[in-house]
């Protein structure tokens, strides 16, 4: 980051929102460099601005900080998940531990499900596996006989499955959920495999057009 837009940044992110006369006074800058700083901060999706209107004359642009730029800022979601997990398990034991996990499981399922449910056991398989790629996960799909691979080659809870692998339950139960179906992990990132591979068995008797 180019250091007079990362003071920009900073400033925003301590008083949430200036003009740019209030930035060129903080920076020494005038408004005319201000602005091209703001312009490409704007451009990378970092700042935004609203129209703050006066008693006279133009209303002036305030620029804040969008989640995008919010993001750059230290999160320490993964330590916060990891002393989470971690308390969960003294206090409640580890097969509580794993309930909890299919709970929190079924809160991230609950969103797709209407999208799912009704569809013919291919077709909602398949979607399973978009799912999967729309959170951001690179992963691919492959008939074995009756069962469904997903190869997820990403993991979304990395840095708290590799010091809390109760994690990967929640995982297993949420393509579980999402598939209305049994699935099972038979390979794993945390296990040094390539990939964690899901594999998903519709029920008995579910007919499944491969074509």
């Amino acid at each position: 980051m180019q250091a007079t837009r990362q003071d920009i940044l900073d400033y925003l992110r301590r008083h949430n929102e200036a003009t740019v006369k209030e930035l060129g006074e903080h920076l020494a800058l005038t408004s005319t460099g201000i602005r091209q700083h703001l312009t490409v901060l704007d451009r990378d999706g970092l700042v935004e601005a609203r129209e703050e209107r006066g008693h006279v004359g133009r209303p002036a642009l305030v620029y804040r900080l969008t989640p995008g730029g919010d993001e750059l800022y230290p999160k320490k979601y993964g330590e916060l998940a990891n002393a989470l997990v971690e308390e969960a398990r003294q206090l409640l034991g580890p097969d509580a531990l794993q309930q909890l996990m299919k709970n929190v499981a079924g809160r991230f399922s609950a969103p797709y499900m209407a999208r799912l449910e009704g569809r013919p056991v291919r077709e909602r398989l398949e979607a399973v596996s978009e799912i999967i790629q729309e959170r951001g996960n690179v992963a691919q799909t492959s008939w074995s006989g009756d069962e469904l691979l997903i190869q997820k080659h990403t993991c979304e809870f990395w840095n708290v499955a590799t010091k809390n692998s109760a994690v990967c339950a929640l995982d297993v139960e949420f393509v579980r959920q999402l598939a209305g179906c049994d699935a099972r992990l038979s390979t794993s990132l945390l296990r040094g495999d390539d990939c964690c591979t899901f594999r998903i068995r519709p029920r008995k008797g579910a007919s499944i057009d491969r074509r």
